[in-house]
């Protein structure tokens, strides 16, 4: 469904960093992307700076990662003009652009690279580090994971999310010849559950059919300075019509006199852009009709100008630039042979600068868009356009620290998410409050405290919370007491069941059945005591019945002493219970 822009804002985000590898400079990596011109949110107002979206900037999620919806609309990270937030691209299009509603207008970004992606050949196979994105027009083919394009496109939910390959191997590779088939959704655009049931962090877009967000151009960096240290690589938009939505492309390139083939740089703030990567050096603009470049990767192998690879991978040895690029629906070059393998090109591959001596003058097919699980060269159908491509330097989710994407990690098996909300459960404390001392409760003289257990001689009751994880393997699980009275003897309980609660000394005890302890232990001066990490290994003291295991559900709860005044004269109190469910 499309969500309201008032919505969108109403989410906090928190930022994580993460170290990136395979690059000139090791810092943050940040998500950066561009919207389509038809997009809901061009012309709304950006979270930072607070001024309108256009189809022309560099956009980033509102805290610079990924979260759970609801989110903030994006930030503008990089203006497609002269800011703010300071100056951009350097596009003279920017300012007569900014606020216009959806709908084209000559400074559309289609495609985008900072020139320091991660190196792909021999020895560096594009195992789940390959992201791209597809157009509202995708349908997607059946992969080997959930969520995926198909299942997303299928509920209007693709068009604003991040995809990523499954274990492709090594290009180049023709159609249906990658180690595992298809893809599997690794960002979704409002970070809400999905129609089709899947649960993901989002970037702050509008997810669901037209009118919402088109996800258009894809990039990666670390943020060491306000403008990437090597400049921004890019594309324009063409000018011609999309046979499959009859819609015209926004002739962004040719406003701003280049073709929509080429690559452009923008070398430092304001730019000016100019030619990086002309068309024909690509393979484009070959055949009577424009080709339109529509994702793009660059490494820039530091040598000034543009050196085109001569075969499949030669950049690997530094002396010519890494560039991938896919061109748009309705280009010029789609069904002529590429210069590799032959095969007629489709708007879903990953392609290359023809290769010397190949099979023709076009590019090469470095991917074939069937190994993405995207549909391609099927006679009658339409083919899936492939509308962004970054190759991730480092996974943008990794919980675990394993190297793996989170959702990679869910939908392969090897990690559980049993709460279905796409964080591997070794990351997630799965942990509930019980037994409080409410107005539900029958407390031992009355003394009430619906934040905790039952008041004691502090005046307040003590509270119980849980820190950590509740994975057996992490065995991090801290079960932490407050408003203790100060240096008193405590024990922690715990059971596997749990009763509605009776009367226990000052307050309630809930736990039932075979109940274990931990400690002794004393509080603190300042009246808090905590039990754990290690209470798992500590359990295997008890015998079977006491294991804390995987699947196993256990409840928590402080026993601790009084002084002789306290609320029931009994000299003793306890906690509300916490309740957890332990995972591999």
């Amino acid at each position: 469904m499309t969500a309201s822009r008032s919505y969108l804002r109403a989410g906090l985000v928190v930022g994580i960093t993460c170290l990136a590898a395979n690059l000139r400079s090791a810092a943050a990596q940040t998500l950066n992307f561009s919207l389509d011109y038809s997009s809901f949110s061009i012309g709304s107002l950006a979270t930072s700076p607070v001024f309108p979206i256009t189809e022309g900037d560099v956009l980033a999620p509102a805290a610079g990662v990924p979260q759970f919806g609801p989110l903030a609309l994006p930030d503008i990270a990089i203006s497609a003009g002269f800011g703010p937030p300071g100056p951009g691209l350097g596009l003279a299009w920017h300012l007569p652009c900014a606020g216009h509603f959806p709908g084209p207008c000559a400074v559309e970004v289609d495609a985008l690279s900072y020139g320091e992606e991660r190196l792909t050949g021999p020895g560096f196979p594009l195992k789940q580090f390959l992201a791209f994105s597809v157009d509202r027009q995708a349908a997607g083919l059946l992969s080997n994971a959930f969520p995926d394009v198909l299942s997303e496109a299928a509920v209007f939910d693709a068009a604003a999310d991040v995809f990523l390959d499954l274990d492709l191997g090594v290009g180049p590779i023709p159609p249906y010849a990658g180690n595992v088939l298809g893809n599997v959704g690794v960002v979704d655009g409002n970070g809400m559950i999905s129609g089709s049931g899947a649960t993901y962090k989002g970037i702050g877009l509008v997810d669901g059919p037209a009118p919402s967000d088109n996800l258009d151009a894809l990039g990666v960096w670390t943020q060491v300075t306000a403008f990437p240290i090597i400049g921004v690589y890019f594309s324009l938009d063409d000018n011609f019509q999309d046979p499959m939505t009859g819609m015209w492309n926004s002739g962004s390139a040719q406003a701003h006199g280049f073709m929509g083939a080429d690559v452009l740089h923008s070398a430092g703030p304001g730019g000016p852009p100019v030619l990086y990567a002309p068309a024909f050096a690509l393979g484009l603009n070959l055949t009577p009709a424009n080709d339109d470049l529509d994702a793009l990767v660059v490494r820039e192998n530091g040598t000034p100008g543009f050196q085109p690879s001569q075969i499949p991978n030669d950049w690997m040895g530094g002396a010519t630039d890494m560039v991938l690029f896919s061109v748009r629906r309705g280009s010029g070059l789609i069904g002529f042979p590429d210069s590799i393998f032959g095969l007629p090109i489709a708007e879903g591959d990953i392609l290359t600068t023809p290769k010397v001596g190949g099979l023709s003058v076009f590019p090469g097919i470095y991917v074939a868009a069937e190994n993405l699980g995207l549909v391609a060269r099927i006679a009658g159908t339409p083919n899936d356009d492939l509308d962004a491509l970054s190759l991730l330097p480092v996974p943008l989710n990794d919980c675990n620290g394993n190297g793996v994407e989170d959702v990679f990690d869910i939908s392969s098996g090897t990690s559980w998410d049993s709460n279905g909300n796409g964080v591997p459960d070794e990351c997630e404390l799965l942990t509930r409050g019980l037994c409080y001392c409410d107005s539900s409760s029958t407390p031992p003289c009355g003394n009430f405290y619906a934040p905790g257990g039952c008041v004691n001689s502090t005046g307040l009751g003590a509270i119980e919370s849980a820190s950590g994880t509740t994975s057996v393997v992490n065995d991090n699980i801290v079960l932490n007491s407050v408003q203790l009275p100060p240096n008193k003897p405590t024990i922690l309980l715990l059971s596997k069941t749990v009763n509605a609660g009776v009367p226990f000394m000052d307050g309630i005890l809930c736990l039932s059945g075979q109940i274990f302890r931990m400690g002794p232990k004393v509080s603190s001066p300042s009246g808090t005591v905590s039990y754990g990490p290690g209470l798992v290994a500590q359990s295997f003291s008890f015998g079977p019945n006491g294991w804390i295991l995987q699947g196993s559900t256990w409840n928590f709860q402080t026993y601790y002493r009084d002084i002789l005044l306290s609320p029931c004269l009994q000299r003793a109190n306890i906690t509300n219970v916490i309740q957890a469910t332990f995972t591999p």
